[in-house]
Formats: C-alpha cells, structure tokens, sequence
C-alpha cells in the first residue's frame, strides 16, 4: 500500500514551475489566442495577395507535392493538401465535439437541444434564401451555402474578449447552436457539394471505418493505429469523390467515448504494488518492481480517460497552432480590387453580407423568440434577448467554413472565389465588430459567475 512519507522538496516541481506548466496550458487551449492566431493569419493573407509579392502567394500554394509509393504518385497542390488533408483533423476535431454534445452536453436531450438546434436552424435557412434571393438563376446560385456556416473559434473568442459581461449559459447556447449549426454544414457539404460518386471508394472507406468501429467495442485504442486507419477512410472517400474532409467525422463517430478499464479495480491493483517510501528520489531508479508498477500507473490512468476525450485533448493544440493558420493563410488571400465599393457590391459578395450580417441575426434571433413564446423553450437562465441578438449578430462571423464551402461551390472559378472570398472577410469584420460592441453595452450583474469552459475549435 501508498504509505505516507514525505517527499523531499528537492523532489517535486517548484511552485515557479507549477505556474509556468498551468500557464503554458491555458494558453494553448485559451479561445482567445485561437481567434487572434486565426485573424492574424488571415491579415497576413490578405496584405501578401495585395503586394507587391503577390503572385508569390498564389504561386506558392499552388505548387506541387507529390507522394511516390513505388510505381505510384499521388500528387496535390499545397493549397489542396490544406484543403483536402489537413482540414480532416479539423472535421475530426468538430465531429469530436458534437458526439460529445450529443452524449453528455446541451444536444443530449430533447429539452435542452430544441432552443440552439432551432436556432442554428433559422441562422442557416434565412442566410441562403437572402443569398439566392439575389443570385438565383446566375452562376453564383451554388454558392447558396456558404452564409451558412458560423465561426465558432472566432465567435467564442469574442466572448471571452468580454469576460465578466458575459454569462456562462450564453457562452455554453452559443458553443450549442454552433456545434449545430456545424452538423448541418457538414450535411450541405456532403449532400450536395458532391457531383459524383464512386463505390468502389466509400467500400473501402467504410472498411478502414468498420475496423476502427470493431476496435473501440473491443477496447482496443492506439493513436498511431486510429491515424492510419483515419488515412485509409480519407483516401476511401478522396477517392469516391465525397470530399474526404469528411472521414473526421466518420471516424470521431467510431471512437470510443467510455472508459477502457474498470477504473476502481485497475488502480486498486497498481495501488496495492506501489510503495511511497520506495519510489521517492533516486530510489525508484534501483527498484525494477517498483518502476513496473509505476509505468502501470500511467497506463491505467490512460486508459481511465476515454479516448473521445484523450483525442480531444491531443488534437486541439495542433488544430489551433497549425491546421487552422495553415487554412487561414491558403485561403483568407485574395486580390482586392481597386474599386473595394464595387467589389462589395455584386450579387455574389453582397449575397454573402446580407446573408452573414442580416440573414444570420434575424434568423437566429427570430427562431429563438418564436419557440419561446410559443412554450416549446425558454431562454437559459440569466440571458436576456439584448444578448441573443448579440450572439446572433457574433454568428454571422463566418471565416473558416465559409472558405472551405466557397472551394467546394465555386470550384475553378476564379472570379467568383474572390468575390465570395471579399464578402465573407467583409460579413465577418463586421458581424464581429457590431456583436462586439452590441454585448459590450450589456449591464453586467453584481455575481456572475465565468467558469472556464472546454475550447471549441469549430
């Protein structure tokens, strides 16, 4: 048994050590340096397209890369590998994040769902008829769906720009109605951003999927086996022309959200092993039994947390710092024309801000007040309607999936990229500018309490 010597202090971390360790932690998962990193990139972009260097911003992510696995190559362009590859691990990060919605959170049952499902739902429908109200029948009406999305890395950001003004149950009905409003974007996109379908492909995708499905059932779960089997279900759908994005969600559907281990009789048995006064200093260094039984520890207390929440974990410090800078930097660029009024102003751009900007607060705000005066829901404690307007005016920031559906509806279509690009950038500065102050105006209650919430990627 764990007996209760002391430890020295030489032994153990130093506080000054302790703080820097907590410090570093809130930091890579703190939504506000996410939303800055975000922004940043994207300024980057936008001033390098505008340059004097700029076609060496369009140069560079076209260039190739290619992979050679014997007689075969398998080529993209940089910015294809962003937009194809990369962004799988955002998918996966979002698809994490409804599942565990879905289980434990506000999408877990009918009663706290309704509202921001609801909601999500007229932020999406609103936005799409203002955007084919103008474009119908031209050839920008595919991009219909790209005021559908919201932001939520920036839009959360912005809350906690807020602080204390902010109430928790608006930060926990905006991350709900995103997280929503991520479900339908990723059923638009597969749905009906998809022109052809190749069986072959989705067989083998769901093969690759079946065994990571019959893994979880059986206990079984290791990061580098779930990578590969994550590549083969990509690839299954690359090739069956579903936008391979998608496999992130397949797969965040198929990891094992529960315990591995029985928890009480696993640490029961390490603990019975473990000695105090034998593994203290340098004496754990010259006992084998004891380093057994200290190594079984950290596996035991691995296998405690369930692998939904340990992927979680391990993939949002790479989605933040690399995936969505990355994504941010191949796709926020785009040449500005002179004439920014006129740029603004064609059906395509002007689409996209009315549907961002108006479409997405009236609708969500609409939604909302209807179920709720119709007694189907009621507004989360502490809320009032000043601040659903403001976090449906924060929702019309749509940078990150409106990119990825502007890629996906004007494919090749040069012209009409950049112009969706210029309405999106515009739609979000200025949702988020407005939502800002609109919040900010807000009188803040003499208690209100601001725990931390768990950081939302989407």
């Amino acid at each position: 048994m764990i007996l209760g010597n002391s430890i020295p202090e030489g032994a153990v971390r130093s506080p000054a050590v302790e703080n820097a360790l907590t410090s570093f932690k809130k930091f890579i998962h703190s939504q506000i340096i996410g939303a800055i990193i975000l922004l940043v990139c994207a300024a980057i972009a936008i001033l390098w397209a505008n340059s004097l260097w700029a076609e060496s911003y369009f140069h560079l992510w076209e260039s190739e890369l290619s992979i050679t696995l014997g007689a075969s190559t398998f080529s993209l362009s940089l910015h294809q590998w962003v937009n194809e590859a990369l962004m799988m691990f955002f998918f996966l990060m979002v698809g994490l994040e409804v599942k565990e919605q879905v289980l434990v959170g506000e999408l877990s049952s009918l009663r706290h769902a309704i509202l921001p499902i609801a909601a999500a739902f007229g932020g999406m429908i609103v936005p799409a008829a203002l955007f084919m109200l103008l474009n119908h029948g031209s050839e920008g009406a595919t991009g219909w769906g790209i005021p559908m999305a919201t932001d939520i890395a920036f839009a959360l950001g912005i809350l906690a720009l807020l602080g204390k003004r902010v109430p928790l149950s608006l930060k926990v009905f905006l991350a709900a109605l995103a997280i929503a409003d991520d479900i339908g974007a990723i059923l638009v996109i597969s749905l009906f951003y998809t022109e052809q379908i190749i069986i072959g492909g989705i067989a083998l995708a769901l093969v690759f999927w079946l065994i990571v499905l019959m893994l979880g059932r059986l206990g079984i779960y290791n990061t580098f086996i779930y990578f590969v089997l994550a590549l083969g279900i990509w690839f299954g759908l690359y090739t069956s022309g579903i936008h391979a994005t998608i496999a992130g969600v397949l797969l965040a559907i198929a990891v094992p959200a529960r315990c591995l281990t029985d928890p009480k009789l696993a640490l029961q048995r390490v603990f019975d092993r473990l000695d105090a006064s034998r593994i203290h200093g340098h004496h754990l260094l010259e006992d084998k039994e004891q380093q057994e039984a200290v190594i079984e520890l950290n596996e035991v207390v691995h296998d405690i947390e369930p692998p939904l929440v340990q992927l979680e974990h391990s993939l949002q410090p790479w989605v933040t710092f690399v995936v969505m800078p990355l994504f941010a930097l191949s796709n926020a660029g785009v040449a500005l024309s002179g004439n920014l009024v006129e740029s603004l102003l064609n059906p395509v751009s002007l689409g996209i801000i009315l549907g961002l900007f108006v479409g997405k607060q009236v609708g969500i705000t609409t939604a909302t007040w209807l179920l709720v005066k119709s007694g189907l829901a009621k507004l989360p404690e502490g809320i009032t309607w000043r601040q659903i307007h403001g976090v449906a005016m924060l929702a019309g920031i749509g940078f990150t999936v409106a990119l990825f559906v502007t890629e996906l509806a004007f494919e090749g279509n040069h012209h009409l990229i950049a112009e969706a690009k210029t309405g999106i950038i515009f739609a979000s500065l200025l949702s988020g500018i407005v939502g800002y102050v609109l919040l900010r105006g807000v009188d803040v209650p003499a208690s209100n309490p601001t725990p931390e919430m768990s950081p939302v990627t989407t």
